[in-house]
């Protein structure tokens, strides 16, 4: 792997940025070093975008939604980058990597960035990689990133640990209360967003908002903020400026605030979970590469299934043997 000239990535070079972000995908021990270094050198480049999370169940209209708020935010003089975090099997695909075909406007815009993480298996996994090319991003001079995922699992509640601003789209099928989403999805979010209220889904769209409205009432996550339900439509392109206006709106009211909740209060808190996130997967993968304590486990573990020794007893064993 060539070296990255960081002079033209900070000048928002597409092709060094890819390459800065190939890098750091990698999982090569040398290729991940020399990511970790240009990391450290671009940091103070970093941090000026806002962070937006997009989430929402398969057919809600993500790819959509995305590259109509995106075309927006560029005609408002904006860059925009949009990562998508696919924690599915390569095997079985997933919407997300078809999703730069499913934008095409999007992607064929100068002011554009689109890119699909890859499954895990490095230290970290998906939400590592995408914090990563989250920063190359900014460096490169990109206003919003926004980072996309499927909807089902893990990975949304990794996203909203790494955004500003946490979005679910919902569709406009009032009573149908979760609608495939876990329910510490909706908890999490700022906003609900109600895609595809157009034509004869414009009142059902209202009575949903109306519906989520109320419970959401009851989840105020900042003394500054209390989540909003919107309706849109992406297809449409209506309210979609709406949107983008109550992004603001909260940034500005983060911003302002002064307290533990606020906007760069809770980046540093984001960061320093993360780093503690890192810290026990590290002193994992410590001690499972240990020959002493490989070799030790799977007695320990016929012990504790055999009920001979406490299981605290045998982690206490194998943190003693590092």
């Amino acid at each position: 792997m060539t070296g990255i000239d960081l002079d033209l990535l900070r000048k928002g070079n597409r092709r060094t940025l890819a390459k800065a972000i190939t890098l750091a995908e990698s999982k090569l021990d040398s290729h991940r070093s020399q990511a970790q270094k240009i990391l450290e050198q671009i940091l103070p480049d970093t941090g000026n975008s806002i962070r937006i999370g997009v989430t929402g169940i398969p057919g809600v209209g993500k790819s959509t939604f995305i590259e109509s708020f995106g075309l927006h935010l560029i005609a408002q003089g904006k860059k925009v980058a949009v990562l998508a975090v696919d924690p599915s099997s390569p095997i079985a695909g997933g919407s997300i990597l078809a999703d730069k075909t499913r934008m095409e406007e999007l992607s064929r815009n100068n002011n554009a960035f689109i890119r699909p993480s890859p499954s895990g298996g490095a230290l970290g996994g998906v939400a590592q990689k995408t914090r990563e090319t989250m920063l190359l991003c900014e460096a490169a001079g990109y206003d919003v990133v926004l980072i996309e995922t499927v909807g089902v699992g893990q990975s949304e509640f990794e996203v909203a640990g790494m955004v500003d601003f946490f979005m679910v789209l919902m569709l406009p099928n009032a009573g149908d209360e979760l609608q495939g989403l876990k329910k510490g999805i909706v908890e999490l979010a700022d906003a609900l967003v109600i895609n595809k209220a157009d034509g004869e889904s414009l009142n059902l769209a209202e009575q949903t908002r109306l519906h989520y409205q109320n419970a959401l009432q009851l989840l105020r996550h900042a003394t500054y903020w209390t989540p909003k339900v919107m309706t849109c439509s992406a297809r449409e392109n209506l309210a979609i400026d709406d949107v983008w206006q109550m992004i603001c709106d909260f940034r500005s009211a983060a911003t302002e605030h002064d307290d533990l909740n606020s906007f760069h209060a809770k980046r540093a808190q984001q960061n320093t979970a993360w780093m503690h996130h890192l810290l026990h997967e590290m002193l994992e993968l410590e001690l499972k590469q240990n020959p002493a304590v490989h070799n030790e486990i799977p007695l320990l573990e016929q012990q504790v299934v055999a009920g001979t020794i406490t299981p605290f007893t045998a982690a206490k064993k194998l943190m003693d043997m590092l």
